[in-house]
């Protein structure tokens, strides 16, 4: 099943939300106006936006309540691509131009504050001390999570702990604050919206993991960069990690650096594809998941919990 099948019941409230992300970055200054609505329509998959509904479905749901808590956290994570994309130099995403390669590095800076602070603002009609504690709890750890990635760029010593910490700042957080924040915003129980940040958090991990693993193993066209792009920007991730602990594969990734040349890239990245590296992270991702499966058995047997389980095992299965 095609993944955006699984949630295609929430179609008319996707719609909805589109518009409010759309109303959210209006502006009086035109050049703010059109690199924020650059990025919103270069594509995505919504993830987030889905796992707010869809947690919301275990309580009283109402669109027009959890509306604002989904566009916000898309919102989130688009102003964190913005500033991404200028930390990393990045002219392309999703296939398209950057805003800081349309623009310029202090047109996607302001950018992304300007898509921060739409959605605080957005998130403001929600009447709950929690919810908001937790939002703000969620962009402490991403900015630390951000912060992390730049301070360990091209260090091959670095070990799993330090990839997990950050992998769970940069992105899992996000995905279980989305699950968990819609919940919230229905009125559940506590114990149903820790069960769903959990579900969320597993996922998460699992998510960024398969997205480590595609950065080897997907096309270029695919991933609308070139492969190995992480590695080659110093970001080193799980099938480098596992790589790296053959001694003569780590000498030869260690001599990664931006400018390292196209042929000799393509020869590393076959030699991490070939030591069994993608297959051994491959599994972790998998374990991650089945802790998911596992939280989402605690939860009532809705159309929703069927419809997360959906969702996760694609994400397990997706080739990009």
């Amino acid at each position: 099943m095609k993944f955006k099948m699984m949630y295609s019941f929430l179609n008319a409230d996707l719609q909805l939300i589109e518009k409010e992300l759309e109303a959210a970055i209006e502006a009086d200054s035109t050049v703010l106006r059109e690199a924020s609505l650059h990025l919103l329509q270069s594509g995505g998959k919504r993830i987030r936006p889905v796992f707010v509904l869809l947690g919301a479905k275990f309580g009283n749901y109402d669109i027009h309540v959890v509306k604002h808590v989904a566009a916000t956290l898309e919102l989130i994570h688009t102003a964190s691509l913005v500033h991404d994309d200028v930390v990393d130099d990045a002219d392309l995403r999703r296939g398209s131009a950057t805003i800081k390669s349309k623009w310029d590095n202090r047109v996607a800076m302001y950018t992304g504050d300007f898509i921060f602070a739409r959605a605080l603002e957005m998130m403001a009609v929600i009447d709950s001390p929690l919810a908001h504690q937790i939002l703000a709890d969620t962009m402490v750890e991403l900015c630390l999570g951000e912060i992390e990635q730049i301070k360990d760029k091209y260090n091959f010593e670095q070990n799993w702990r330090i990839y997990f910490r950050r992998i769970k700042r940069k992105t899992a957080l996000l995905i279980a604050s989305s699950c968990q924040l819609g919940a919230i915003s229905a009125g559940v129980e506590e114990r149903v919206h820790q069960k769903l940040f959990k579900f969320g958090y597993y996922v998460g991990m699992s998510y960024q993991i398969t997205d480590d693993i595609l950065d080897f193993t997907a096309s270029e066209e695919e991933l609308g960069k070139p492969a190995g792009s992480d590695l080659i920007q110093g970001n080193i991730t799980l099938p480098v990690l596992i790589a790296m602990e053959d001694p003569k594969l780590k000498k030869l990734i260690e001599t990664v650096r931006e400018d390292t040349s196209k042929d000799e890239m393509s020869h590393i990245i076959n030699a991490i594809k070939t030591s069994g590296a993608i297959e051994q992270a491959a599994r972790i991702s998998d374990m991650y998941l089945e802790k998911a499966f596992t939280e989402l058995k605690g939860l009532p047997a809705i159309k929703a919990r069927k419809t997360l389980s959906d969702i996760a095992k694609n994400i397990g299965k997706r080739k990009f």
